[in-house]
């Protein structure tokens, strides 16, 4: 994985041990149960560095930097709808259906915590 955070991670920030673990959660409890269901699911971004973060203007806390979150690649309406009524049954802690304006590029953004309780939190991106 490029970027993982070194050994001691500044203060607030995940170590790597962290976040591996939450990348193995997230695609152990959400991502897997996703690709059993439809087959090859595409993940266009996973975890990113703080640096990687701003680049693409990522909120400032993003569950990316810690490994709790993924981008799924989507085509179309009726895909987006079918990937999220079967991730709406697993553990999620957010759902992000990006950008919500857009038929061309679409993604769905998907978050789990192990720590800590998930919010089923489904929300609409502009």
């Amino acid at each position: 994985i490029k970027n993982v955070p070194e050994v001691n991670p500044a203060p607030g920030e995940a170590s790597r041990e962290e976040v591996i673990e939450n990348l193995r959660e997230l695609c152990r409890c959400v991502l897997e149960p996703l690709r059993r269901r439809v087959g090859r699911v595409i993940v266009v971004g996973g975890y990113r560095c703080e640096a990687v973060n701003r680049a693409v203007h990522g909120a400032e806390h993003s569950q990316h930097m810690r490994g709790e979150a993924a981008d799924i690649h989507v085509t179309g309406l009726e895909m987006c709808r079918k990937y999220a009524a079967i991730l709406s049954q697993t553990d999620f802690d957010q759902m992000i259906l990006e950008p919500q304006e857009s038929m061309i590029k679409r993604w769905i953004h998907v978050s789990y915590k192990r720590n800590g309780k998930n919010r089923h939190q489904i929300l609409g991106a502009k």
